[in-house]
């Protein structure tokens, strides 16, 4: 059969029936247009972990107070209310390990802070010199605590832009300004730059304090939240942190080393086990989506058996005039691609605006990628292929003497 002749035969047959075809692309449309709808969610939410780990600073190790606990092959910190690394730690870390650029001993709170008659409940973060540059934090506006700042026990502040934008007017300049952080007045030096990131850990929606202030004045102890390692090189990651274990245990005075008071968060294992965990989740969506396209795929068939039924004497007829098997079966084949190429078509176009959409409208982050839409593309083409099979083989084997006998 002629190419041009197949196609106005395809064209033909689907237009004869509109409402039907119609129906059996908008199958095809939902299904490709969940794959890849789910798809970027999936994508956008690892690329959001991975970005959010990345933020925190490069070639980190966190060491936290609190007994490690072991679960699978996950270890916990029980941070809570365990005082148990204290700034001799940090100081003797500075000192004891090699090849590291930089130590940042920190402790933590959340406290209610308020101002002019409007209020907001955030974390307060006791820091040194040395935080921003390991959490890669600039200065949108003002400037950072200094050393002196910090032995002196100065009520200066610096605060992250939600937390600028949720007690000033949005993008105002705050500097010189006074707050109040649990009753203590500090007045504010600096308003770091936005990294983004929403809900809890956002470095955008804190307080920065000097360290020893936030130990007299918040937390009221001696104790630090965590000491912030940067390795100077990837690659020596576990070597440092073995170092650093050592030495803790050594300082604490424990023999066994899965009594530890304390723990170590490696950020290359955590990225790892979080872009597993965001592959996993994206495999899910994907194979949710898949089943929208599986019965899209089944009204196909149904629609393409409705179809050879009704059109038994035609294909007799046919091929009483010298059409041979093959002649029919491409003919419903091609009927069959076509319905899943146009839906397909329209899938891609629907499933990528609702990216788009969810992405603006809602909290999700979403990341179209090309294979996402090849694969789409793919599977509503073998889609096609798979389910419009059956019935045009069925329809090639009609005998024309019982086709053309059929009422």
């Amino acid at each position: 059969m002629i190419f041009s002749d197949l196609f106005e035969e395809t064209i033909f047959s689907m237009s004869s029936n509109k409402s039907r075809s119609a129906l059996t692309i908008l199958g095809i449309v939902i299904g490709i247009a969940s794959v890849i709808a789910l798809i970027s969610v999936g994508q956008g939410t690892s690329k959001g972990i991975t970005d959010r780990i990345e933020s925190l600073g490069t070639n980190l190790l966190v060491v936290m107070p609190g007994q490690q606990r072991q679960a699978g092959n996950i270890v916990r910190g029980g941070m809570g209310s365990s005082q148990t690394l204290t700034l001799e730690d940090a100081e003797a870390i500075k000192t004891g390990v090699t090849d590291i650029t930089a130590v940042a001993p920190t402790v933590s709170a959340r406290k209610q802070v308020a101002v002019k008659g409007k209020n907001t409940n955030t974390s307060i973060y006791g820091i040194d010199t040395s935080y921003f540059g390991i959490k890669n934090i600039e200065m949108e506006l003002g400037a950072q605590i200094t050393d002196q700042q910090i032995k002196s026990r100065a009520k200066v502040a610096v605060l992250g832009p939600t937390t600028r934008d949720d007690l000033f007017d949005v993008e105002a300049n705050p500097v010189g300004q006074k707050i109040k952080i649990s009753g203590q007045e500090f007045t504010v030096i600096g308003v770091t730059k936005a990294k983004g990131g929403t809900g809890m850990g956002s470095s955008d929606d804190l307080i920065y304090i000097p360290l020893a202030t936030a130990q007299q004045y918040i937390i009221g102890n001696q104790s630090i939240s965590n000491i912030n390692i940067q390795v100077s090189s990837a690659d020596l990651m576990s070597f440092v942190q073995a170092q650093v274990q050592e030495l803790l245990l050594q300082r604490h005075r424990i023999a066994d080393a899965t009594q530890a008071d304390f723990s170590i968060m490696n950020q290359a294992d955590m990225l790892s086990a979080m872009s597993s965990v965001a592959d996993t989740l994206t495999l899910l969506l994907a194979a949710i989506a898949g089943i929208s396209l599986l019965v899209g795929g089944i009204g196909i068939m149904n629609m393409m058996l409705t179809t050879v039924t009704e059109r038994t004497r035609e294909i007799g007829l046919r091929k009483s005039l010298g059409a041979t098997s093959n002649d029919i079966s491409s003919q419903f084949l091609a009927e069959s691609v076509s319905l899943t190429f146009i839906g397909g078509i329209i899938g891609i176009i629907v499933g990528w605006g609702a990216s788009l959409l969810i992405g603006k409208l809602g909290s999700l982050t979403t990341v179209i990628t090309l294979w996402s839409v090849l694969l789409s593309v793919g599977v509503s083409t073998l889609v096609g292929v798979v389910f419009g099979y059956y019935p045009s083989r069925r329809a090639a084997k009609l005998d024309p003497i019982d086709a053309l006998r059929y009422q």
